[in-house]
């Protein structure tokens, strides 16, 4: 791109800001198809329908109010995935009449990415030394601006709290407020009453930043951003700006295509036209960044402000992948966001479908042909498989299917015939990120600890022992999370203690892309090691003392069945892919969280089932 410039209206459209090529003449050239397909990803990402409905609203209302309404021509389905996308887009099936068939490869478990390590098995040793513990190697938080997620939850009737993004002052028992959506339409969604009485602890800002030899807490660094910034080189303004501050001023351009700024410090977004095709235009402009690219050439930020946004901001492994990726994760998130999670683990989401989905689950059955006609000589769909021995297929047919395994997973099936072009690029080249969880268990929720309550408890262990680990600061926190430099890289504090419990599980170590990859190639028991290295790195040698030896540790990348933890875009491939991901191919419907544009959340997974019930319903 070689500018910037405003020109007049495209086919009848607002006046529209590309960053374009120019014409020998000088005179600005806007990529036609390039632009009609910024249009529809926007209304895609936006649920926007094609006569201006909001599709967020319908698939509430399908979902959770109404399903689909009762079928009087049954067609038989197959479902390849039981994923949350899976089961849900087969459970609205068969309520609403269909023949429905959901096939798992996985022997042992449905959920795909939705995973809780816990005790489960009585005929198997208990992950934790305490068998009450369990920790989440997969989906962890919802927040509360995923209405999808939030109202299924509460319809299946599990108990979900607080997850404290940020941490507490005290955890304090809540009163679960319902589920609000508000659309561009104006019209108001609601799965309850208001809850008048709700109020969310206070933040407290106790967590550590871990930078450069330096421990400064997040409070610290707010009231004086230079304590951390002098140390990347940061200079200027900015050195007395926090990261989180720089970051988003540095996005705010992007955001003022379809968002106004308010007084008050948020924003407001512009009439629904301008809205959609500002976010148009935003994808348009800035879909061949990446988020390094922009904050250098765009921003225009130096290296060594970038360098302590990656860090700080939890950002440096994804620098060279989508800057809309990252973008479109950011624009709606902002400090006063919720978030909540299951109580007893984001395992029972899946395994609440389950029980409406008895004779309709088939596991132990991974698909490795797929093949396709017209269904005048015979079924539409027939899908060969094979079990974890690798004994001969098992064949399944139906009229149509719904395949919702991940486009990295779905590289190793073979379709007959081919797939169009386009969907076959899309499943050959779409990027999924590695994504590496390493969680230890500890006898004591030494995180929780005054330094009064670190004297006590090792001085109980053995006298002496407080003073021969010596004094390191007590960390004093509920919920929230820590960032570090060292390969540990981001860890998270549990929000809530168990009860009866007297310790607890951290998440030692959550990374992504090239961080991950590195902790992948280590065996698991390595990575216990290191990763209390990198915590004590943090919290001092003292922790040791309630270390119980046992930890779980999931790499995404190295599951057989997920290939990766999520569709993570490269530069481009915002436009040159995602179309192509959820069209039909006929018989064939596509749902995951790959085909919408939540990629990693279970609300773009919810997304796409009812988007894929609803195409098959009414073909």
């Amino acid at each position: 791109m070689l500018g910037r410039r405003q020109f007049g209206k495209l086919g009848g459209g607002l006046a529209l800001g590309f960053a374009c090529d120019f014409d020998r003449g000088g005179e600005p050239q806007v990529d036609d198809d390039r632009w009609q397909r910024a249009l529809q990803i926007a209304r895609d990402l936006l649920l926007v329908g094609p006569e201006g409905e909001d599709l967020k609203l319908e698939y509430l209302k399908v979902l959770i109010d109404d399903g689909l309404p009762p079928t009087d021509a049954p067609k038989k389905v197959l479902v390849i995935g039981a994923g949350i996308a899976g089961l849900t887009a087969g459970l609205l099936l068969k309520q609403a009449g269909h023949d429905v068939t959901i096939l798992e490869a996985n022997a042992n478990r449905i959920g795909g990415r939705i995973k809780t390590f816990r005790a489960s098995d009585p005929l198997q040793p208990a992950p934790f030394a305490d068998p009450a513990q369990y920790a989440e190697a997969g989906a962890m938080r919802l927040p509360d601006f995923h209405p999808l997620a939030l109202a299924l939850v509460d319809k299946l009737g599990l108990p979900r709290r607080l997850f404290y993004n940020v941490d507490v002052v005290a955890p304090t028992p809540t009163k679960v407020p319902p589920v609000r959506y508000k659309s561009f339409t104006g019209e108001v969604w609601q799965n309850g009453e208001p809850v008048a009485d709700f109020v969310p602890p206070d933040q407290a800002l106790r967590t550590w930043i871990a930078v450069n030899g330096l421990l400064v807490r997040r409070s610290e660094y707010a009231a004086d951003p230079a304590l951390v910034n002098e140390g990347f080189g940061v200079m200027g303004a900015d050195v007395d700006r926090t990261t989180g501050e720089i970051f988003n001023a540095a996005l705010d351009p992007v955001r003022d295509y379809f968002s106004d700024p308010l007084p008050d410090g948020t924003r407001e977004n512009k009439p629904t036209e301008e809205w959609i095709e500002g976010w148009a235009r935003a994808i348009y402009d800035f879909d061949g960044y990446s988020m390094s690219r922009y904050l250098t050439e765009y921003a225009l930020l130096d290296e060594a402000t970038v360098d302590a946004i990656g860090t700080v901001e939890n950002a440096t492994s994804r620098l060279w992948l989508s800057f809309m990726h990252t973008f479109i994760g950011r624009s709606d998130i902002n400090p006063g966001a919720r978030y909540w999670e299951i109580d007893g683990g984001f395992w029972r989401l899946p395994y609440a479908l389950d029980p409406q989905l008895q004779g309709q689950l088939v596991l132990d059955r991974r698909a490795v042909r797929i093949v396709t006609g017209d269904g005048q000589h015979g079924p539409a769909v027939r899908v060969e498989t094979v079990d974890e021995s690798g004994a001969p297929a098992t064949e399944y047919t139906a009229d149509l299917a719904i395949v919702t395994i991940p486009f990295s997973s779905l590289r190793h099936v073979e379709f007959d015939p081919p797939l169009s072009y386009g969907k076959r690029r899309a499943i050959i080249e779409m990027h999924y990120d590695a994504a590496t969880k390493i969680v230890l268990e500890f006898s004591r929720r030494w995180w929780e600890f005054t330094e009064a309550d670190w004297k006590d408890a090792l001085e109980a262990i053995a006298p002496g022992l407080y003073a021969q680990y010596g004094e390191a600061p007590a960390t004093h926190v509920f919920g929230g999370g820590s960032v570090t430099d060292n390969p540990n890289r981001n860890i998270y504090y549990p929000s809530h203690a168990i009860p009866g419990s007297p310790g607890g599980v951290v998440l030692a170590s959550y990374t992504w892309a090239d961080d991950a990859a590195r902790w992948d190639s280590m065996t698991d028991d390595e990575r216990y090691e290191f990763a209390l290295r990198g915590l004590q790195d943090v919290h001092g040698e003292r922790l040791a003392a309630f270390y119980t030896g046992r930890g779980r540790t999931q790499s995404w990348m190295n599951d057989r069945y997920a290939f990766g933890e999520a569709a993570v875009f490269l530069p481009n491939q915002l436009i040159e892919l995602h179309l192509h991901t959820a069209s039909v191919e006929g018989p064939l419907h596509f749902a995951g969280e790959h085909t919408s544009l939540k990629h990693a959340w279970v609300e773009g997974a919810l997304e796409s089932a009812v988007r894929a019930a609803l195409e098959v319903h009414r073909r």
